[in-house]
């Protein structure tokens, strides 16, 4: 009786540091709010050259995604038969891959007061989902999924309208694996990400910015 009661005293003790440490950390709405009104805030800035913008923002990205987190949910099965050197490949191509689509879209971005509209959150553990509307001509929901890292709440998933960024990936991404295997699918990747700083180059040449390449190629 003296052991059970014991082990029961130790479950508890653990349980509640375990509670004590959740509580100490801000709630996932809490930091997605500061790092998505700084990108607004940086969207607003009409002092920061379209470079400046859109070097930012890349940096506010980068600190908030979890690549590695999703490139496991990218990838699904074909993530557990990679090699260590092809998995830290394919992070790397994933987070430049996706951070070029997103400058490429930034620089065509006019901003027009667009605002964030907060509106739940649901936490299990480590993990989170946070419900956004953002507002422009009309509302667009969107949710972010997150995983607790650390202190940190950090992104693995956008869903858009009910789409999710991952799955898109994971679909394409798991016929090319099943057609041409993980080397093929890196293959394309590749090319991919030199088709759009080509498309980059030429927008720079048309409209005579000076858009720099994409800072970095290391994943969080």
């Amino acid at each position: 009786m003296y052991v059970k009661k014991s082990l029961l005293f130790a479950l508890t003790l653990v349980l509640l540091a375990a509670v004590s440490v959740m509580a100490a950390v801000p709630r996932p709405t809490n930091q997605l709010r500061v790092a998505v009104d700084r990108i607004i805030e940086v969207l607003r800035d009409k002092d920061l050259s379209r470079d400046q913008v859109l070097q930012e923002v890349s940096n506010l990205v980068r600190n908030k995604f979890d690549f590695w987190a999703m490139s496991q949910r990218t990838l699904g099965k074909n993530w557990r038969k990679a090699t260590e050197e092809e998995k830290q490949q394919f992070v790397r191509l994933f987070a430049q891959l996706l951070e070029d689509t997103y400058r490429g879209r930034l620089k065509a971005y006019t901003y027009n007061d667009e605002h964030v509209e907060y509106i739940g959150e649901r936490i299990n553990g480590t993990r989170a989902i946070v419900d956004t509307i953002v507002v422009t001509n009309k509302e667009i929901p969107v949710s972010y999924k997150m995983r607790l890292k650390g202190e940190e709440w950090l992104v693995y998933d956008v869903i858009i309208e009910e789409v999710s960024l991952i799955a898109n990936y994971r679909n394409s991404y798991g016929e090319i694996v099943a057609d041409e295997g993980f080397q093929g699918l890196l293959a394309r990747m590749e090319v991919k990400i030199k088709e759009l700083a080509e498309n980059s180059n030429q927008d720079q040449k048309g409209s005579g910015e000076n858009v720099p390449k994409p800072q970095g190629n290391n994943a969080p």
